[in-house]
């Protein structure tokens, strides 16, 4: 579902295309560094999804990242493929080189940047602006032209650079708000200023300095501009980029405005940024965060149980981005959550079964612990005085090999339903060694969705608490946790008392269905 907000001053277009600077912007995060095969992971997924321009690196800035354009490019997918330069001809001719589809020059014109970095005059800046392009067009289709600190340059001298730009042949010019420091406001007169005065399609590049790199690229979508530039989490220089997920489930939802992203892989294409930038999603990241569709207040429970707009947007569901609505236990949880969790399972208590089983999971969040699934079927087990299942899976010996020389190796010996298995399995360390061992034995498909370890004591010898989250066929999520002083075995035992849940619900599905 989708409502379209009208603004009676708006030059807003009914189609945004999305450029995207994960791999150049991106990869400039403090602490990130991609390898070939994760940047061609990510140029694929990136492309699958629906981005009509990625910017695939700079290509003079070092000979492996020469390479690595060469390859996005190669790879010949359904999506433009940028490369950035300096306003220096070696580094269009590096981006020549590469084949791209699109080259982005840049040059600063702020007076802090232009005096200090470059030590160029106003002339000589519209000077080489002028040339750069000019070159650059000679070899290219595409050439983006950028003016560094866009927002921190004096407006009237920005039209003249963009002027400059266009007539040496710039076939789309970026507003960057380089160290993000202007507002929503002023960036939509901004943009509809350079919209009414420079005959261009407007592109912005906004820094998330003070938290409103996304509101400021929504407001230059206001003023007229044409494509936004956005990064897979938000990642970049400092407090990174305007967010892929966020502006475009913006624009489509609020505005209905057309991106050409397939949203329902948003979820999906964050979770594998995450994963290769080694740099965890914020549960309460939006759109894509644990969080963004949970809810824990009985209130909020109740409401959404009942219908998901009452306290969801209505306008972005869950499945919009490939996620799904969860209820959470807690101290804040309501009756109305704990029983619809239960049914879920088929677990049917008594009026009075169900408040004694409130009551005690309370008591357990008041003390500060995570309820998970695994805890609240204990309790319901207990109050209904109904036996525990049968666990479908049971431990029998595990060894793990490592060190470092040796690629981590685990060996997992257990039972399911009885008969005996047998299997092993590498990881990036014994951990996820074990992790994988287990999920190869299991009888149907399970997906890790969450892993979380943390210290509950102090010293070498610390107990350590694992709460894991895994994903059924059906898309349930159950998740329960372990505590050992060997935070190995803690995981396994969580990973295994996580999987006896699926199961137990399964099969119960079952005997439901029959």
């Amino acid at each position: 579902m989708k409502r379209t907000v009208f603004f009676t001053d708006s030059r807003a277009k009914s189609n945004v295309t999305v450029f995207d600077t994960t791999l150049r912007d991106g990869e400039q995060t403090p602490g990130i560094s991609f390898t070939r095969e994760e940047k061609l992971g990510i140029a694929e997924q990136l492309s699958a999804i629906g981005v009509q321009t990625i910017e695939a690196g700079f290509p003079a800035s070092s000979d492996a990242e020469h390479e690595i354009v060469k390859a996005i490019k190669a790879l010949d997918l359904a999506t433009r493929v940028c490369g950035l330069a300096r306003s220096i001809r070696a580094d269009v001719d590096a981006c020549i080189e590469c084949d791209v589809d699109m080259i982005h020059v840049f040059i600063p014109t702020s007076d802090v940047q232009r005096e200090y970095t470059i030590k160029k005059t106003r002339e000589q800046v519209l000077e080489a602006t002028g040339e750069i392009i000019a070159y650059a067009r000679d070899h290219v289709d595409r050439c983006m032209f950028s003016a560094m600190d866009a927002t921190r340059t004096d407006w009237d001298y920005l039209i003249d650079v963009y002027r400059v730009a266009v007539d040496a042949g710039a076939t789309i010019i970026n507003v960057p708000d380089t160290v993000g420091v202007i507002t929503p406001a002023a960036m939509k007169r901004l943009i509809t200023r350079i919209d009414r005065e420079v005959n261009c399609p407007i592109d912005v590049h906004c820094h998330n300095d003070f938290g409103l790199a996304v509101a400021n690229t929504i407001a230059a979508v206001e003023g007229g501009a044409s494509q936004v530039q956005v990064t897979v989490n938000g990642l970049g220089e400092r407090a990174g980029n305007a967010d892929l997920a966020q502006t475009v489930m913006a624009l489509e939802s609020i505005y209905g405005i057309e991106t050409g992203i397939r949203t329902t892989r948003l979820v999906e294409t964050s979770r594998l940024v995450s994963r290769y930038a080694g740099m965890s999603i914020p549960a309460t990241q939006p759109v894509v965060g644990e969080n963004a569709f949970a809810h824990e207040s009985g209130i909020h429970s109740h409401g959404v149980i009942t219908r998901s707009d009452t306290f969801e947007p209505g306008i972005m569901t869950p499945e919009m981005v490939g996620h799904r609505r969860r209820l959470k236990l807690g101290k804040h949880a309501g009756r109305h959550a704990v029983r619809q969790m239960l049914l879920d399972t088929h677990i049917e208590p008594t009026d009075a079964q169900l408040d004694e089983i409130v009551v005690r999971m309370k008591g357990i969040a008041g003390k500060g612990k995570r309820v998970t699934d695994a805890d609240l079927y204990e309790i319901a087990g207990s109050v209904m005085q109904v036996a525990p299942d049968e666990r479908t899976l049971e431990l029998q010996d595990v060894a793990i090999m490592t060190g470092n020389h040796v690629i981590p190796t685990a060996s997992v010996r257990a039972t399911v339903d009885g008969v005996e298995h047998i299997f092993s399995s590498v990881g990036n360390g014994p951990v996820d060694a074990a992790v994988r061992a287990i999920l190869g034995i299991i009888p149907a498909p399970v997906q890790l969705k969450e892993f979380n370890i943390e210290a509950i004591s102090g010293g070498t010898d610390a107990l350590g608490h694992v709460t894991i989250a895994v994903e059924d066929e059906r898309g349930r999520v159950f998740d329960a946790s372990a505590s050992s002083d060997d935070i190995v075995l803690a995981s396994v035992e969580a990973v295994i008392n996580a999987i006896n849940l699926v199961c137990r619900t399964r099969k119960n599905d079952l005997r439901h269905e029959e």
